[in-house]
């Protein structure tokens, strides 16, 4: 049933984000604090996506509709809206046909096809977030190693030292493009000695917290978080399964069998290129069906706030953990692996189980399209028993090891 103008003024903030459907894929997002935005879903390229249309009521329900239509338009004559959205702000902002952002979303588009989700959207947020904004409206030819300096360096000042690495490399990698295509003489990037210019790699492990009355204090926080509800339900989930960062991020809802109480993440998504099954708790089945009225109908379990199509952006749950109180050498999304890992041994888990769901060890080849269910009927028994362990803590109640519990 599509929307009424009368339906879209009286619409009502509630507790929880509220999705009112119109038709061919218009749809308005009543915030909680009384913001209506508009979005429209579409498809391209085999993917889904969402475009902002504007808020309401500086876009009405025809304007909405109209801005709609224009899309359509687009996709049938096979162009991504998203993507000529962006074209045209870079015309708007007078840039030529060489400067450093079209060449860099040329170069983008050709070697993203081959790389797995979480790679494309680390790379395309990097380029976003960081080297655009400081050299992308400059002429390619005229980038000087001056030019990248100051882009690592404003990156060093945040505290990211493996991002401003990792940015110069691929200034470096546009640059030889560039060349390859004689729209620039040479790499301004081989000029850079990082050495030179960043402080040594701090290698460490993630911060986290393994003392188990700690963790119930840990766990009774995350429960009282009053940011977003898709925020919490990561972090609560995040200490239940205990994946990278990335891999909970990326988490799509047809990976997971409700049936089953498992999800199987891809090989694609996994470090190890491997397929990895996580059984899931009742306890983590319960958050997931919180979650799924709010983004089950999108791609991600976890999408960002912008509603841009994109998953959850990794800053999301160390930002909520340090608004939790949890500073950033206490406490960090990786380091609830570190946790469960930590503690299931103490408890006397079998150790190849554990290293088994942490998706660490076998790298053998031949065995690597097997092992992913190795030891599955334990994993299942010592995820659930991790659950229940995990709601004591939380509840502060006395714990007993679950030695010789899980074989």
């Amino acid at each position: 049933m599509s929307l009424t103008d009368t339906a879209v003024r009286n619409a009502k903030p509630g507790k929880k984000p509220a999705k009112l459907s119109d038709e061919r894929g218009l749809f308005l997002i009543v915030t909680p604090g009384g913001g209506k935005w508009w979005r429209f879903r579409y498809s391209f390229g085999g993917k889904e996506k969402l475009l902002s249309l504007g808020t309401y009521p500086d876009v009405s329900l025809a304007s909405a509709r109209q801005r709609r239509d224009d899309a359509r338009k687009l996709l049938a004559h096979g162009t991504d809206p998203g993507e000529h959205r962006k074209a045209a702000k870079a015309a708007r902002a007078g840039l030529a046909a060489n400067t450093f952002e079209i060449i860099g979303r040329e170069w983008y588009a050709k070697v993203s096809t081959t790389m797995a989700e979480s790679t494309k959207d680390n790379l395309s947020r990097r380029l976003d977030a960081y080297i655009y904004p400081a050299i992308g409206h400059k002429p390619i030819s005229s980038l000087t190693a001056a030019d990248l300096i100051g882009v690592i360096a404003l990156i060093e000042k945040r505290g990211a030292l493996d991002v401003a690495r990792r940015a110069h490399n691929i200034m470096g990698r546009i640059f030889r493009y560039a060349i390859g295509r004689g729209l620039a003489g040479r790499d301004p990037s081989r000029d850079i000695e990082l050495a030179d210019i960043l402080p040594p790699a701090d290698v460490q492990h993630h911060a986290s917290v393994t003392e188990p009355k700690a963790v119930g204090g840990l766990l009774r926080a995350i429960d009282g978080f009053t940011g977003a509800l898709a925020t919490r339900c990561a972090l609560r989930l995040a200490a239940l399964v205990f994946v990278r960062p990335g891999e909970l991020r990326h988490a799509e809802w047809t990976e997971f069998d409700f049936e089953k109480a498992e999800w199987r993440i891809p090989a694609g998504k996994m470090k190890m290129k491997e397929q990895h099954i996580v059984p899931l708790s009742v306890q983590a089945v319960a958050i997931l069906t919180e979650i799924q009225p709010l983004t089950g109908s999108g791609r991600y379990v976890f999408p960002s706030e912008r509603g841009d199509g994109r998953p959850m952006s990794e800053n999301t749950v160390n930002g909520a953990l340090r608004r939790l109180g949890y500073a950033r050498e206490e406490m960090t999304g990786h380091g609830f692996r570190s946790m469960a890992s930590t503690l299931l041994h103490e408890l006397g888990l079998p150790h190849a189980v554990i290293e088994r769901q942490l998706a660490h060890g076998e790298r053998n080849k031949v065995s690597a399209a097997y092992n992913f269910a190795e030891h599955l009927p334990a994993r299942r028994e010592m995820m659930q028993q991790w659950a229940d362990y995990l709601d004591k803590l939380k509840s502060g109640a006395e714990v007993i090891p679950l030695h010789g519990q899980a074989a």
